[in-house]
Formats: C-alpha cells, sequence, structure tokens
C-alpha cells in the first residue's frame, strides 16, 4: 500500500536532482512504511531525466515520467493525478523547504482532520533563509492581490511545499481549468499562479485548508522575471476570479 506519493516537478536540475531524491528517499524510509517518489521531468534539456534514471535503479520507490516543456504547474498536476498515495505532497525539486517539514504538515492532516495543509514562509514560527528584499516584497504585493480578488485567507499561497489527501488531491487537480490539461508548450519557464487556482478550488469544494509555517531556504535562479512574471501572475489570477464568478470551481 502506498502511503505517501511526493511529486516533485523537475527542469534542467540536473545539478541537485540526485542529492534531491537521496533526502527524500532516506527521510521517507524512517517515515513511512509505503510511499512512491514522482518526479515529472517538464522537456528539459539537460540531463535530469538521466540522472532520475540512475538513480531509479536503486530505489525501486521513484517513477519518472516525461512531460513536453509545459511548466511546472502541467508537471504537477501530470504527478498528481498519477499518484496512489492515501496522502499526496507536491515539492519543489530545489528542496528550498526540507522534505523533513513533512512531519509538521502531517500533524494537522492526521491529528485535525485538515485535507489540505499549506507550508507557509509567513507567520509566527515560519524561517526565511537568504531571501532577497527584492523578492520577498515582490511576494508580499502579489499575496495582497490574491487576497483582495479571491478572499484566499491564506499568508503565502506560493510556497511550493503542499499536502493533501490523496482523494481531495484527484478533485482538486481534475478541475482546474487555467492549468488544467489544455495548457500549451511553452519555450520560457516561469512562476505562476497555479497554487492560487488550486487552493481556490479547494475552498470551493469546501475541503478544510491548514496554513502551517515552515523553514525555507531561498535558492538563487534565474527562471524569475520580475516585470514580466509578475504581469503574467496578474493575467492569471484575474482568469481564475473570472471563473469563480462564473461559478466554474462550484461543486455542483
Amino acid at each position: 500500500m502506498v502511503e505517501f506519493s511526493i511529486v516533485i516537478p523537475a527542469f534542467n536540475e540536473e545539478a541537485g536532482i540526485t542529492s534531491s531524491l537521496t533526502q527524500v528517499i532516506n527521510f521517507m524510509r524512517g517515515f513511512s512504511n509505503g510511499f512512491e517518489v514522482i518526479v515529472v521531468d517538464d522537456g528539459s534539456t539537460d540531463k535530469t531525466a538521466e540522472k532520475v534514471e540512475n538513480h531509479l535503479k536503486e530505489y525501486p520507490q521513484i517513477k519518472l515520467i516525461k512531460n513536453p516543456h509545459k511548466g511546472k504547474a502541467f508537471s504537477t498536476r501530470t504527478g498528481v493525478l498519477m499518484a496512489s498515495g492515501k496522502y499526496v505532497l507536491m515539492s519543489d525539486a530545489d528542496m528550498a523547504t526540507p522534505i523533513s517539514e513533512l512531519k509538521r504538515l502531517f500533524i494537522w492532516m492526521q491529528d485535525h482532520g485538515f485535507e489540505v495543509v499549506v507550508g507557509s514562509r509567513e507567520g509566527i514560527g515560519a524561517k526565511r533563509a537568504n531571501e532577497p528584499l527584492t523578492r520577498h516584497i515582490m511576494g508580499r504585493v502579489f499575496n495582497m492581490i490574491v487576497r483582495v480578488l479571491t478572499g484566499l485567507d491564506i499568508q503565502d499561497t506560493q510556497c511550493g511545499f503542499k499536502l493533501f489527501k490523496g482523494e481531495a488531491a484527484q478533485e482538486i487537480f481534475n478541475r482546474l481549468l487555467v492549468f488544467g490539461s489544455e495548457v500549451e508548450e511553452t519555450e520560457k519557464p516561469r512562476v505562476s499562479a497555479f497554487d492560487v487556482e488550486i487552493l481556490l478550488v479547494a475552498k470551493k469544494l469546501g475541503y478544510k485548508i491548514k496554513e502551517v509555517p515552515i523553514s525555507w531556504t531561498y535558492v538563487p535562479t534565474r527562471r524569475v522575471h520580475p516585470v514580466r512574471d509578475s504581469i503574467l501572475n496578474f493575467l492569471d489570477v484575474v482568469k481564475i476570479k473570472a471563473n469563480d464568478i462564473l461559478g466554474k470551481y462550484s461543486k455542483y
């Protein structure tokens, strides 16, 4: 029986993917008797897939899915919908949030009945390391926009570390529209408002959501374009809000 499915989207992560998978395997072996690690390669142009394939020869818990380059959102959705675990964790390939933080999230699911538990870099108890001030300001402004437009009472929608009950994950990710099955191939990676759609759908479906402070370390990247991505993220949120107004995320 698969208790936990760990879904890791990866794009050109050859430098760190082996280390990340080793961390995940070592932690999960002591945390759960049954788990799978689903790596979804987002059309990488480096040796990411090759390194994952070499690793899975030694660790049968690892599965590799090769996607065309449609972005992190589409790759995450692919992995979640392929997951068979009772609980499904989405986690970034760079392990900016250590896999051990799963313990902190799982307590709220196991002991308090939440169906969606969100890792948060905000609030009492959260720890952020090495984050440039400009990135932090961008995040806080975006969060304010999200809260005003969507009504989501969540301080950090964008942290890539989220835990779902398996059935909830399947229902939520199957109902995504902006980041659903029709996502087109892309040439440039970018951040998106994918997490906002996930959380708004979860709220509309009546799932109990808990935000839990975690430890997070900023990992330098060239994939974030401050101006371009800020505009595109805003447009994503507008599309999500429009779908909400039209009742497209309602349960009935």
